[in-house]
This record gives C-alpha cells, structure tokens and sequence, in this order.
C-alpha cells in the first residue's frame, strides 16, 4: 500500500491493485482487512501504537518525540493518507488511537485538580490538530519532527506564561 500510495492517489488504487503487488488473491486480502481503509489503519496501527511501549519513557516529552520521529520518517504516506476523507477517514482513526496517548503524554505536565480532565481532552484536541496540520503540511513552511516539537513546547510556555501574567487562577 505504501508503494502504491507514492505512485497514484488513494482514490485510484484498488483492492486487485493490492493484491497484485503482493502477489496475494483477494480472498487472502478480506480475510485480514475489511477493505483498503482498513489497510491504512492497520499499517499505522502496527507500525505504531502496536510497536510502542510506553513503559519504555521516562517523560510524556519522550513520548512526543518518538511520535514526531516517526511520523516525520513516514511523512510522505500519512501525508496521503491524511488526505483519505469520508466514514472511513484515517484522520479519524488517528486521532481516535493516538489521541489517549497525548492524553498519557500530558499527564506529565499539568496538574492534578479538579479540571485535570477537562484540560487533558482540551489540549489533547489542540495537539492532534496541530500534529494533522504538520504532517500534512498545512503550516507556512516544511518542519522537521525536531523543529515542530521545539515550536510546540515553546507555544504551550508562551500561552502559560501570558496566562499568567493576566490572569491569577
């Protein structure tokens, strides 16, 4: 799938194109994948959220950064694939499985009160927002993972200090 997604548009690739690349009948192919959305979902998930253990860091900022890395390495597919629209919508399904680990990341950083979980959901959005406009190059210029997560940080420090200064909570 991600061969033929650098060649053709999503819309254009079929399930037989699949199976051909793979030299798999299309049996084989509906017996693991309901359809080539599926297909999408389960690459990501795999080469993902099945692949990371979050014992493994020692900060939600680790976590972040092991994201970035990974979806800039792979840019190039989930660029196309987030362009996939409709019931079926990989952005969907991204936010939806990587949402709660940008809920766990977060834990970190803010603290434990009454609106705790009110602001995990609040800047979880923000954050999967801003990860789908970065991968999809929606921002004014090309960002390696380094530079978005450094412009992440530093945005989230400015918006608190300002907060701040304004306002005493």
């Amino acid at each position: 799938m991600k061969k033929l997604m650098r060649r053709k548009p999503f819309e254009k690739i079929s399930v037989s194109d699949i199976c051909e690349d793979c030299g798999i009948n299309r049996k084989s192919f509906y017996y693991h994948f309901r359809d080539k959305y599926d297909l999408v979902n389960w690459i990501f998930y795999v080469g993902f959220i099945g692949v990371m253990d979050l014992n493994a860091y020692d900060s939600g900022w680790d976590v972040l950064e092991d994201v970035c890395r990974y979806f800039y390495k792979e840019r190039q597919f989930y660029r196309v694939a987030l362009q996939i629209e409709g019931q079926n919508s990989f952005k969907d399904y991204l936010i939806e499985t990587a949402g709660p680990v940008a809920r766990m990341f977060l834990q970190d950083i803010l603290p434990a009160d009454a609106d705790r979980d009110f602001s995990l959901m609040f800047i979880s959005d923000a954050l999967m927002a801003a990860l789908v406009r970065w991968l999809s190059g929606q921002y004014d210029r090309e960002m390696n993972e380094v530079e978005f997560l450094s412009r992440v940080k530093a945005t989230i420090l400015r918006i608190s200090k300002s907060l701040e200064n304004q306002y005493v909570l």
